[in-house]
């Protein structure tokens, strides 16, 4: 990719978002960008569309390890000029920003990945929330800050200790 800068002075990348589309041009990617820049470029690809793709953002926030995930948003803002959060929050509106509340919480936070799991903070964290479901009075910032705060092994632990009681 660095000599086709240099020789045309111009990013390829940007050249190929312009000429190519759909699964030829995620394609494309996998097989010209290295890991994290790959998934830059996917996630920009994905919310830039008409409909966004969010199935791709769920993806990357999900699967990737918390500095897999920072490295993916430095190389998103290195590409852009501009955040993976925030290009994220702007294309979405209506009732489906609410719901993605959740979604860029997770795209932006910075989840411990350690293998210690606190049985009592399981305990405790699946205690607020069923009495908040259980209330119907869903406490929103409480869940979304234990989801996106705690390990995948933590939300084990608080999952299944939710479905103990």
């Amino acid at each position: 990719m660095t000599a086709y800068n240099d020789i045309y002075h111009e990013d390829l990348v940007k050249h190929l978002e312009s000429e190519l589309s759909g699964d030829f041009e995620k394609a494309v990617y996998c097989w010209i960008l290295d890991p994290t820049d790959r998934q830059a470029v996917l996630a920009h690809v994905a919310i830039k569309k008409s409909e966004p793709d969010y199935h791709v953002i769920v993806e990357i926030a999900c699967v990737l390890s918390p500095e897999e995930l920072l490295a993916v948003r430095r190389a998103y803002h290195l590409r852009y000029k501009r955040s993976l959060e925030e290009d994220g929050a702007a294309t979405t509106s209506g009732n489906i920003r609410k719901a993605c509340v959740l979604l860029w919480a997770l795209v932006s936070s910075f989840r411990y990945d350690g293998i210690e799991v606190n049985a009592r903070l399981a305990d405790k964290e699946a205690e607020i929330l069923h009495n908040a479901i259980k209330d119907k009075a869903l406490n929103h910032e409480e869940a979304i800050r234990i989801l996106i705060t705690r390990s995948k092994l933590e939300l084990i632990a608080t999952f299944n200790s939710y479905r103990d009681d």
